[in-house]
């Protein structure tokens, strides 16, 4: 009696026509990826639109709606909110809806000082409202 073997002669002949599909299919795959890398960014600032509100806060603290000095700063913002209350209304009544606020303040101004800015335009009705980043350097 003899022992059974496995005839590998088919399964060989199967891998021989794999291997040439794909020696012949690996060179229709692309073999470079083209990205679009960012130009340099020019240094000119660009002017916000019309209807944009921009709050803006200096190194001493101090309040600016757009270009509009406030007498209010980081510790006592009620001019500021009273402002924009101003603001708000006025556009509802001209049947505008926006009120996003732009948060802008210089990288030395610490956390808490910002906060209460941001805690300001809340009160104020803004919705929404952003942190405005002009460079990263």
């Amino acid at each position: 009696m003899s022992k059974p073997e496995i005839n590998v002669t088919p399964l060989i002949d199967v891998l021989l026509v794999l291997l040439i599909i794909f020696m012949v299919v690996t060179p229709v795959k692309p073999s470079k990826f083209d990205a679009r890398v960012p130009s340099e960014p020019n240094n000119e600032i660009v002017a916000p639109a019309p209807t944009t509100l921009v709050v803006s806060l200096d190194a001493a603290a101090a309040i600016t709606l757009n270009t509009e000095r406030l007498d209010a700063n980081a510790a006592s913002p009620g001019a500021l909110v009273v402002r924009l209350k101003e603001v708000f209304s006025a556009r509802k009544a001209n049947m505008e809806t926006q009120r996003t606020v732009f948060i802008k303040a210089p990288k030395n101004i610490d956390y808490g000082t910002v906060a209460k800015i941001v805690d300001a335009v809340k009160m104020s009705g803004a919705v929404p409202i952003s942190l405005q980043i002009d460079r990263l350097d």
